[in-house]
Formats: structure tokens, C-alpha cells, sequence
């Protein structure tokens, strides 16, 4: 014969406590004292007694799911992101449902299904290949939506990136000052907010520098479309003596090839990137890299969508945090330049 079900009903006899103290204990943020806190799990443990969130769900009318909406985990900086939301929504006492499509029709009305089916609380979506179709359907469906490491213009949705224009400006500045005379830019791809902005801060600056910008070809944010660019510009007539890369993802790749095509980094070509993710740091890279502040680029989405749950007319928010440029041996250094 099965065991019967132990219920809240059966903790709040045994710690002496009424059943809504159990569920205070049990729900995040609710108020309780720590003396009701250690005899409701006291009683918990010995009964062997879990709440159950879909119960409690149905009664309050909030899952307390965030669904992080992913397509793209090659570059290192999303897989870093994620576990970063991951452990900020937690920490919070929000239950995470990573959900991942690609831009097709079919791989967006899925995942809208899903996140209608596990009726999640907010969403975040994580990366600058994701449709708009997607974030636009969720947020008609009432839910709250933040973008992170994107924005999408016109939408009305809350977003959340570095200040990515100025971190175009930023690079922009150094290998002028470093006296690079040939300049190119593989770029992120043209279809996201973020490679956009890289781009026009970049270029802006540049003309305003009046620094020489030899080429520009968009990398798409993907490594081996990176690599062909690179073998392309290094290959060309006009060699440039700098490359500005749209994320260290594609940048590592741009390193490979100048070093599978015998030339030295930094002294041949100078390589800046953007993201600085662990691996720029490593010693076979070096990577010189705008960093975004990831951080408190998370505490800043965390902070935005929770606003967002609990006031559903609060106005959306767009966030751009300023990030440093990260200096080490992959570019040359202008004389003076603060390090």
C-alpha cells in the first residue's frame, strides 16, 4: 500500500504552527521568525516533507519560472551569462527553465508554446541571434520580457547591454593613438543591435579621428566566418596593421590566422576584441578586449524583470552600462596610454 501524502497540514501539527505559517516558510520572501523557520523545518525534514511549487502555483497564480531564452552558446560570453541570471534569479527564489531556438518559424513557435505551457513569470532573452518575433509574441502575451546584450528598437521592451557605441569609440581611440594606419573591422552580425552599435561607434570615431578605416566585413558572429575574413584582409593588397574584431569569439579565430599565416601579433597586425571572456586572458591569446561588465549587467536585468513582475505597468527600461578596455599584448600600446 502506498504512503499516504504528507501535506503542510501534517508539518504545521508537528512544529506547533498554524498551516499558513508552513507556507510562509516555504514561499520566497515571505516574512517568518527564525524561531517558526527552524521548527517548520525541523518538522519538514522529519516528516520528509516537500512543497509542492505547482500547488502553490495554481493558488497564487505565479509559477516563480523565469525561462532564459538562448540560440547561440558558441561564444564563451553566453554560457558565462546564463550561469551568472542563473544563480542571481535563485538567489532570489525563482526556479530557472533555459529554453533554447534557432531564428526559424518553427523553432520560435515552439518555444513560444513552451513558455506559454510552464506559464513562466518573466522572460530573458540571452543572445543577439534571437528572433523579435519571439520577444514581441511574449510580451502581447502579458509576459515581462527583458533583453540582455541586446535591444531591439521600436519595441517597447526593457533591454539590457554595455554601452556599446562607446566601446566603439574606445577601441577606436587606442589604435589611432597607437599609430595604426590601416584599419579594419570584422564586425558582429549586421542584423543584431549589438553589432550595430560596435560598429557605428567605431566608425564614427574613427572619421572624427580621421583615422584610416580600410575595410569592413561583417563576421557574423561566427568564428569560421571570422577566420575566412581574416585570410581575406591579411591576403588583400592593402594589409591592415589593426583589426578591431566584434567579439573575442571571432577574435581568437582572427589570431589563429595571422599566426597560421606567419605574421606576429601586435607587431605585424594588432587584434582588439569585445566581451573579454576567461579565455582573452589566457597566455596563447592575450587578448587586448573592451569587457563588458557582466556583473552588473546581470544584477541590472535581475533587478529590471523582477520590477517588471511585480508592477506589470512599470515602463520599460533601456540600460547601457559603460565597460573598460582591458590592455594586454595582442595590440600595441600607445606611448603613455593609462593602463
Amino acid at each position: 500500500m502506498a504512503e499516504a501524502k504528507i501535506t503542510s497540514h501534517d508539518v504545521a501539527r508537528l512544529a506547533g504552527v498554524s498551516q499558513s505559517a508552513v507556507s510562509r516558510v516555504f514561499t520566497p520572501g515571505a516574512s517568518a521568525s527564525k524561531a517558526t523557520i527552524a521548527k517548520v523545518r525541523a518538522a519538514a525534514e522529519q516528516l520528509g516533507y516537500r512543497p509542492n511549487p505547482l500547488a502553490r502555483a495554481m493558488i497564487t497564480g505565479k509559477s516563480r519560472i523565469i525561462g532564459l531564452v538562448v540560440a547561440y552558446l558558441d561564444n564563451q560570453f553566453y554560457p558565462l551569462a546564463l550561469e551568472r541570471l542563473s544563480n542571481a534569479l535563485q538567489a532570489k527564489g525563482y526556479h530557472i527553465l533555459v529554453f533554447t531556438a534557432s531564428n526559424s518559424q518553427d523553432g520560435i513557435e515552439r518555444v513560444f508554446q513552451d513558455l506559454m505551457d510552464y506559464q513562466v513569470d518573466g522572460i530573458i532573452t540571452a543572445s543577439v541571434a534571437m528572433s523579435s518575433n519571439l520577444t514581441e509574441r511574449c510580451a502581447a502575451a502579458g509576459i515581462p520580457v527583458v533583453m540582455f546584450n541586446r535591444g531591439q528598437p521600436g519595441a517597447g521592451l526593457s533591454s539590457v547591454t554595455s554601452a556599446n557605441v562607446e566601446g566603439g569609440r574606445k577601441v577606436a581611440e587606442f589604435l589611432v593613438a597607437g599609430g595604426h594606419s590601416r584599419i579594419a573591422h570584422i564586425a558582429g552580425w549586421h542584423g543584431s543591435s549589438t553589432g550595430r552599435d560596435r560598429r557605428r561607434g567605431f566608425v564614427e570615431a574613427l572619421a572624427a579621428l580621421e583615422g584610416n578605416l580600410v575595410a569592413i566585413i561583417d563576421g557574423m558572429y561566427d568564428r569560421e566566418v571570422a577566420a575566412k575574413a581574416a585570410r581575406v584582409l591579411i591576403d588583400g593588397s592593402n594589409r591592415p596593421d589593426a583589426i578591431f574584431v566584434g567579439n573575442d569569439h571571432m577574435a581568437f579565430a582572427v589570431i589563429d590566422v595571422i599566426r597560421e599565416r606567419n605574421l606576429r601579433v601586435a607587431d605585424d597586425i594588432s587584434v582588439v576584441g569585445y566581451d573579454d571572456v576567461p579565455l582573452a586572458a589566457w597566455g596563447a591569446y592575450n587578448l587586448t578586449t573592451l569587457r563588458q561588465p557582466l556583473n552588473r549587467m546581470v544584477d541590472a536585468t535581475v533587478d529590471t524583470l523582477l520590477a517588471q513582475i511585480n508592477d506589470p505597468t512599470r515602463p520599460s527600461q533601456k540600460i547601457e552600462i559603460d565597460g573598460p578596455l582591458i590592455l594586454r599584448t595582442s595590440a600595441r600600446v600607445p606611448e603613455g596610454w593609462p593602463r
